[in-house]
């Protein structure tokens, strides 16, 4: 036996000695004399061990033929092509999904293996491949050389009807996912290598185990303009790729987003402001005391970029929060009930920190102070059930973290003023004890100074007091009202 068939038999390979042998000769004669056949041989079998992918998940872009074991999860239907060559016959593609427990990737049949995949395979068959990986107009795929069945192999793989967040995995493919509208982007274009415009826009949806992001392509990045926070949709056919670390959910050209009628509850599991500390990137949410103007500045590239600052507060602290870009237009009103995801904790001014909202980070208006204030007066007027509605409505957001600062303040603050104006309004006059009752009411600071106005979304109320305020502030007056002005003897 020969130095090329030891070093042959030594390899776990597919290819043929013949085959082997031919490569071994090609590389001698390209290297010049420089390699006997021993070394050439040796060459070759390291290029043919490279090429074995352990796992579907080693599969990159730009590598060489690999070889890999998988499960057929989804055989698609053979589309024909016309070729960019005069008189050139029919082009025929099938695209067949394939898995193992690591992730799934698509591979491309051509011509004869595309008619007889439809003839021949089946979902749930072992194949061995062989081809070369590169990225598609749906993520990584594998342009198959030789496809064959392998029965006595298995693969372990575990495909579902419907993915939560938690289910996902990389190299995912034939997702079907359904989850509430967190936030959403516009539509951006950039430049292929090809020369050719391409679109993107992102959603952002969640469910009770996580949330994700959803990138869609080209036409259907106008998907995101369909829908609005709060609403659950159903994203099929997506597939799994991997971003700054993060798995994200595509949507290519056979994906879809759909509004469902069924009920998801995102539950943001947010960190208290008072245990911030810069450099971490995390989810805080809080009632909003305070909102700037939008800005715009230029960027060294001579575009126009533009951000936006709110201030928040939980029961642990508050935060100031600058919104880059397209966050800086979300309709953020003081009072609102918001949470902020993915948002990174810096240095900001005068020592204190700062959240900073960028293209990564989702905003999600859980709930509008005027609204809060508006059904905690229904209950206190009995329209409601009188037994705690404001409470069941703030955990109905899924965050309790500062609960306390919007509804069930207003409830109280409702709950105190409707006697004094029942009181005021049952004889049609006003006595003197009415007017100089002692009330409770809780609100936003709309004017500083002298008086201080607080306004609840239903009423407003002015106020003598020599504490020191902030516009946007909520805070909760007891006193003495009289002549329509709240002299306040605490302030909290």
């Amino acid at each position: 036996m020969g130095v090329i068939e030891d070093v042959y038999e030594d390899l776990d390979t597919d290819v043929e000695f013949e085959e082997f042998e031919a490569a071994v000769e090609d590389k001698v004669e390209q290297m010049g004399g420089l390699a006997d056949e021993e070394t050439a041989a040796m060459l070759i079998a390291h290029e043919l061990r490279d090429e074995e992918a352990d796992t579907i998940a080693d599969i990159e872009p730009g590598m060489n033929d690999v070889k890999f074991l998988g499960k057929v999860t989804s055989i698609g239907e053979v589309r024909t092509f016309e070729r960019d060559e005069e008189d050139a016959e029919e082009g025929r593609v099938c695209n067949v999904d394939v898995a193992d427990a690591s992730g799934s990737v698509r591979v491309a049949l051509w011509d004869e293996m595309a008619a007889a995949a439809v003839e021949q395979l089946e979902v749930g068959q072992v194949l061995r491949v062989m081809g070369r990986p590169k990225e598609g107009y749906s993520g990584l795929e594998v342009s198959a050389d030789k496809v064959e069945p392998d029965e006595d192999a298995e693969v372990d793989v575990q495909v579902l009807d419907t993915y939560r967040v938690e289910d996902l995995s990389l190299g995912a493919s034939d997702v079907d996912l359904v989850g509430q509208v967190l936030d959403t982007d516009s539509v951006r274009t950039f430049d292929r290598d090809d020369g050719s415009e391409g679109r993107v826009a992102n959603l952002t949806v969640g469910d009770e185990t996580g949330r994700v992001r959803v990138t869609l392509w080209d036409d259907k990045a106008d998907l995101a303009d369909e829908f609005e926070a709060g609403e659950v949709v159903e994203v099929g056919d997506g597939y799994v790729r991997e971003r700054d670390g993060d798995l994200e959910l595509h949507v290519g050209d056979r994906g879809t987003v759909e509004r469902v009628d069924e009920d998801v509850e995102y539950v943001p599991e947010t960190t208290d402001i008072a245990d911030l500390e810069i450099g971490e990137t995390v989810d805080v949410g809080g009632g909003v005391i305070e909102t700037d103007p939008k800005r715009t500045f230029d960027r060294d590239d001579g575009s126009e970029g533009q951000v936006r600052n709110v201030r928040i507060k939980d029961e642990t602290g508050e935060i100031r929060v600058a919104l880059w870009g397209d966050k800086a237009d979300r309709e953020i009103d003081l009072a609102d009930r918001v949470v902020f995801t993915d948002v990174e904790i810096q240095d900001g001014w005068q020592d204190d920190l700062e959240a900073s909202a960028n293209w990564r980070s989702t905003v999600t208006v859980l709930d509008e102070g005027a609204e809060a204030a508006g059904n905690a007066e229904t209950d206190a007027s009995g329209s409601g059930d009188g037994s705690g509605n404001s409470d069941r409505a703030a955990s109905d957001t899924g965050l309790g973290a500062f609960a306390e600062d919007g509804q069930k303040a207003a409830t109280e603050a409702v709950s105190g003023g409707a006697g004094g104006e029942e009181s005021a309004g049952s004889g049609g006059t006003a006595t003197a004890t009415a007017t100089t009752e002692e009330v409770e009411f809780t609100g936003t600071v709309v004017q500083t100074g002298d008086p201080v106005v607080l306004d609840d979304g239903q009423r407003t109320k002015s106020v003598e007091t020599d504490a020191s305020l902030r516009l946007g502030e909520e805070i909760t007056v007891r006193g003495a009202e009289r002549d329509g002005t709240i002299h306040a003897d605490d302030v909290f």
